[in-house]
Formats: C-alpha cells, structure tokens, sequence
C-alpha cells in the first residue's frame, strides 16, 4: 500500500529518494503559518556540502514562525553548526520568529560560539593622497626617533638603577664583567686602531704638504695635523670604529640573547637585564675609547712625522718642535672632553637596537645594521655640536 507523499517530497522531490548512509537530511512539517523545520543524521563537513543548497531554499519558504529541531541529529561540527547557525538568521532576517528545539549541550555551546553571519569583508582601502605619501613617512620616522630617544633614557636609568649606585648602598656593578669587556672592546682594539691611524695621519699629512708646497709653506704641515688629529680627526674615527666593532657586538649579544629568551630568563630570576647586561659595557666603553683616542692620536702623529720625514724632508727634531708650538693642552683637552660622551651614545643606542630585537635572524641582522648606522650618525653630529659649542666659546 502506498503512502501519500510528504510535504518535504512536494517541496524538493530528491528528498524523499533513499539518502545514502551518514548523509544529512532536512525535513518541513507546516501547520498554518508555523514550521517546523526538522534536522536529521550527520551534519558533520564530510555530509553537509549536499544539503547546503536545500537550507538556503528553506529560509525562503518558510511562514511567520519556525522552530529548529536538532533532536534527529546523530553528529554534528562546526560546518553543520554554521549551516544551522545561517538559517537562524535568514530566517530572522525574513521577520520570522525562530526557535532551536533538541539541541543537547554540547550543540548550544556550539551554537553559541557560532555567529549567524561572517563578518563583512572590509572595503579596498582608499589611495592614499600626495600629501600623505610624502609626510605620511616623515611623521612614522619622527615617532620612530621619538622611541628612540625615550628608550635611550630607560636605558640610561635602568643601567645606573640595575647597578644600585646610590647612596648608603653597594654597587652592584661586576669588576670582573667590566675589565672582560675592558679587554674585548679595548686592548683587542688597539691593533686596528692603531694601523687605521697611522694610515690616516700619513694619508693627511702627504696631501696637505703637497698643496702646502706650491706656497713654500710645506712647515705648517705639522700644525695643521696635530691640530686636526689632537681636536677632530682622532676621536671622531677612533668613535666610528668603535661604533662598526664593538657597537655592532653589543647589539649581536644582546638580540641573540632576546632572541633565545635568557633576557626574560633574567628577569625570572629577579635581576634587572639593562643593569647585568648593559651597564658593565656603558662604563668599559667610557672607560677604553678615550684610551683608544690616545692610541689613535700617537699613531696618527708618528705616521704623520713618517711620512713627513720622507715626502717633505722635515726632520723628527723639527717636527717635535713645531708639534710643541702649535699645539696647547687645550688642543688635547678639546678632543678627549669628546670621548666619554661618543662613548654613551655608542653603547646606549647599540643597547636599544639589541632590545628591538625579534624572533628571527632577519631582525637581528637589521638592528644590527641599524645600530651602527644610527651610532655613527650620532657621533658625527655630537662633534658638530662640540664644533659648534667650542667655537661660541672661544675655546
């Protein structure tokens, strides 16, 4: 005897046709203007894909009142959740009351952690104008600086605070961290230095005395070396070279020790990273670059006198003498007042650039470009402004 047909097989004839195994089905029982929309087997991704297109029909068909019933559900995931979850909201979207009917727990806990729609795709950002092209990254830098100068004073205090050097209470600072850094930064320096100056003094004095000669002048020669290597030239360079050797070390260390979380490790521990890690080079730096600046000043004098002697004929003797003359202690003083200030910049700014350090070897390869590149620019312009300042100063 045959059964009359559903209201499901009037609505979608392929319905009522036998469902394979494990498949998802979806079945309407209308009673005047309510429906009863009834969800049965797996609504699990492997199942649902069939009856998508069955759910957004029903949305369009249903009347004034609806409810949801899970109960014939066997499985059910978050992509039959989302399909669930969807035809809520047209069908609330349609001004038809909804209700869930059956679900267990483990169902609205789902159906709660599913929202009815996607969030909107955002809309193609609007071409930036001219004006914001060209001032857009002048102002990014100028934020950038200002982070910079604000780490550089967290820096500093932490540093003086990590090592406790206030009144009526140890210091903290480690000699033996000190004098390794000494002897890292400093004597293993000293080669380098001191041929860079060499070559230096010899390159300024043959150029110098060979436009000199054209006015018979070729003397001044050592005036005018002893006075730019004693006030300018031997800091500054010696500052530069500290700032590619050692700046770049600090900065290496520190970010490879960010990047393996030992910083982090540190603070575990209760120490403070700036004071353990940062101070004990700040003060080997102030400590060993005016040092170096006195290696770099002799060297530069003795290949100045070298080249002297065998370019221009002018004796050691003579060439002591007019150095004597021309040149004052505050010739000298002038250009070591410089190097315990490069000193701070050098280690301060390679400090911060070690502490921007990320996760991958890409960052550090970057921050240790940018600290040397950010050191020496530094240096170049605290000269100026020592320039600046002694010449105000008539000094």
């Amino acid at each position: 005897m045959e059964t009359a047909p559903s209201i499901t097989s009037r609505l979608n004839p392929s319905v009522d046709a036998p469902a394979r195994a494990g498949s998802a089905e979806v079945r309407l029982e209308r009673e005047d203007d309510a429906t009863r929309i009834v969800l049965t087997g797996d609504w699990r991704h492997a199942t649902v894909g069939d009856i998508d297109v069955r759910m957004r029909e029903i949305a369009r068909e249903s009347g004034k009142s609806a409810v949801i019933d899970m109960g014939g559900i066997t499985h059910i995931d978050t992509a039959g959740v989302w399909l669930v979850r969807r035809l809520q909201g047209d069908l609330a979207a349609a001004g038809c009351d909804v209700a869930i009917d059956g679900a267990d727990d483990s169902e609205s806990v789902l159906m709660e952690a599913v929202p009815q729609k996607l969030p909107e795709a955002q809309s193609p950002r609007k071409r930036a104008s001219i004006f914001e092209r060209i001032f857009a990254p002048v102002g990014a830098r100028v934020l950038d600086l200002w982070g910079d100068i604000v780490a550089s004073m967290y820096i500093l205090g932490s540093a003086v605070r990590g090592a406790q050097l206030k009144l009526n209470r140890t210091s903290g600072a480690s000699p033996a961290a000190i004098v390794s850094q000494m002897d890292h930064m400093g004597v293993r320096a000293v080669p380098i230095i001191a041929l860079m100056s060499f070559l230096i003094g010899a390159i300024i004095t043959q150029q110098s005395a060979f436009q000199l000669r054209y006015f018979g002048a070729e003397i001044f020669v050592v005036d005018l070396v002893g006075i730019l290597q004693l006030r300018e030239v031997g800091v500054l360079l010696t500052a530069i070279m500290i700032a590619g050797r050692s700046g770049s070390a600090i900065t290496a260390e520190i970010g490879s020790m960010k990047m393996r979380e030992e910083i982090d490790a540190l603070k575990v521990m209760g120490l403070n990273p700036i004071g353990v890690l940062v101070f004990p080079r700040l003060i080997a730096l102030v400590i060993v670059l005016p040092l170096l600046t006195v290696v770099a000043d002799a060297a530069a004098l003795f290949g100045s006198a070298v080249v002297a002697f065998s370019y221009s004929g002018i004796t050691p003797d003579v060439f002591l003498n007019r150095l004597q003359s021309s040149v004052d202690m505050s010739t000298i003083i002038s250009g070591m007042l410089k190097a315990p200030f490069m000193a701070l910049i050098i280690g301060i700014v390679a400090a911060v650039e070690g502490m921007k350090v990320g996760g991958s070897a890409e960052s550090l390869g970057q921050h240790v470009t940018a600290s040397v590149v950010k050191a020496i620019f530094v240096v170049i312009l605290v000269d100026g402004l020592f320039a600046i300042f002694y010449a105000a100063i008539n000094y």
